[in-house]
């Protein structure tokens, strides 16, 4: 389609005009594309961000630094902001003067580009099914249950909160138990290695919360158990307590009396400081400075509510290790320090709950103490064989160390457990594969990862490598703008100070191969 002067290229993610052609990155022609459909109609912040990162949780700045990067291309006139309400598309919007389209010059112009989106969408589908299929493991021997997110009924942020919350729990719960297997899923086609699925609702009204739970036969669709509990708001938690016993009472788990007593163990008994927490997660999830920053205030604010609340602890010690690793502060030596020092008072006020073990060997990573950390991780999983962030952490850590093959082992195992993952699953697999030579399966998993966190300085770092291990330097140099843009002023040797890799040879790699395109 022709987009004002431009003509708009959505297979090749390219724009050209007067005789030069400038690169988008894939959100970037998504979001154009989103809004050539609506052409001076305002498409709200919300409503980008749900569509255009569907499954993804990013802040508000990636929609930012998109629109930004979309007005350097074409114009600052073309996207106009639309104050307290979003963004629209003020060029017109026509079918591109193709040869076989001259034909099509009458059509409505809407229904043009309606079919030109279409188009557009099933080539990348097309595109993507003909791809190699991601890494999974073999299924496992004992009955193995996936846990759909929770939906919030009606419009409500708190329903919406708890319900993310409770799905999560469940999941972290539910992997404690060594006679069960857990699938945190909900991505399409998961659900099918499952033996038994389970789905609810939360609700809230009135001063209350409703939860309804069902369980069912994942082959056959039968409903095995299903129970709604109401309960006043400050008695969420005994919904919690109660719900993961309840399952067990219908699944065939072989379940230990010291196990079921570690179910009933609760995070926190503060709704406030629950709902905080979950707040600062997101922020968190999202790894950029100012993201980063608003979580460590949540945490400090749910640590204030609750003072034993060790998960909200290791998650603040998260966010100093993040200042350490990105170098957002003068004194990176301190904030690691901090860091370490936290994880270990979270460890302390409860050492059976594999999220304050992670955190802890997750510092020890970054303070390059390998062994330690891979110590703490094989007991996690003795514990909880299922706790798919435990096997990931153990996983990407070999690379660290210089063995990548088994890293793609063991993060196979982890990605059967959580198919629908984060973006740093893959970035930790598409990692190992680059190191191991195999570049078309580290760019199928370094792109996977991109499209969940458009934001990684990392993954970019990774597939600008690849790109220049596989000779094509004009990628790895627009690669290269996407690192300068999110990170300006980026040299690859300052950002490898505070990266634990340990591999000398993987390490020249890196600085070689990136420094031939000025990082």
């Amino acid at each position: 389609m022709r987009v004002g002067d431009w003509t708009v290229e959505p297979s090749l993610n390219q724009l050209s005009a007067a005789g030069r052609s400038v690169k988008v990155e894939p959100k970037a022609m998504e979001v154009l594309l989103y809004l050539a459909a609506r052409p001076g109609q305002v498409a709200s912040r919300e409503e980008l961000l749900a569509e255009i990162w569907r499954g993804s949780v990013v802040g508000d700045d990636a929609l930012t630094q998109v629109v930004i990067k979309l007005r350097k291309a074409l114009g600052e006139s073309y996207i106009e902001t639309i104050p307290k309400r979003g963004y629209r598309l003020v060029a017109s919007v026509s079918p591109a003067e193709a040869p076989a389209a001259k034909a099509r010059r009458l059509w409505p112009a809407g229904l043009a580009v309606a079919v030109l989106v279409a188009a557009a969408a099933g080539l990348s589908w097309w595109e993507r099914a003909e791809e190699p299929r991601l890494e999974r493991a073999e299924a496992p021997s004992l009955p193995t249950v996936s846990v759909r997110a929770f939906e919030p009924v009606g419009a409500d942020a708190e329903a919406a909160l708890l319900a993310r919350g409770m799905t999560a729990d469940l999941v972290s719960d539910l992997s404690k138990l060594s006679g069960l297997s857990v699938i945190d899923a909900t991505a399409a086609g998961t659900e099918a290695a499952a033996d038994y699925l389970v789905t609810g609702t939360v609700q809230r009204f009135e001063g209350r919360v409703r939860v309804n739970v069902s369980l069912a036969d994942a082959r056959t669709g039968k409903q095995l158990w299903s129970e709604r509990f109401d309960r006043e708001r400050a008695s969420f938690f005994a919904i919690q307590e109660e719900l993961g016993p309840r399952l067990l009472q219908t699944l065939p788990a072989k379940v230990s009396e010291q196990e079921l007593r570690r179910l009933a163990q609760p995070y926190t008994r503060n709704l406030e400081a629950y709902s905080l927490f979950q707040r600062g997660q997101a922020a968190l999830s999202v790894r950029t400075k100012p993201e980063n920053q608003a979580a460590r205030k949540l945490f400090l604010r749910a640590i204030a509510l609750d003072g034993s609340f060790s998960r909200a602890y290791a998650a603040l010690a998260l966010t100093h290790l993040a200042d350490y690793r990105n170098q957002w502060v003068a004194d990176g030596d301190a904030a690691l320090a901090r860091s370490l020092q936290l994880a270990k008072t979270a460890v302390q006020m409860n050492p059976e709950f594999p999220e304050t073990q992670w955190t802890l060997a997750f510092v020890h990573v970054h303070r390059r103490e390998f062994p330690q950390a891979i110590a703490i991780l094989e007991d996690v999983m003795r514990l909880t064989p299922s706790y798919a962030d435990g096997l990931a952490l153990l996983g990407g850590l070999q690379v660290y160390a210089g063995r990548p093959a088994d890293s793609v082992r063991i993060l196979r195992s982890a990605l059967r457990l959580n198919p629908q993952g984060s973006y740093l699953y893959y970035l930790l697999l598409g990692r190992a594969y680059f190191f191991l030579g195999d570049l078309e399966q580290a760019r199928i998993n370094l792109e996977n990862s991109l499209g969940r966190n458009p934001e990684a300085i990392e993954t970019y770092v990774y597939l600008a490598a690849l790109h220049l291990a596989a000779g094509d330097d004009k990628e790895a140099a627009w690669k290269a703008e996407e690192i300068r843009a999110l990170q300006p002023g980026f040299k690859v040797r300052d950002w490898l100070r505070t990266y634990p890799l340990s591999d000398p040879s993987h390490i020249a790699t890196l600085e070689r191969s990136l420094a031939r395109i000025g990082l």
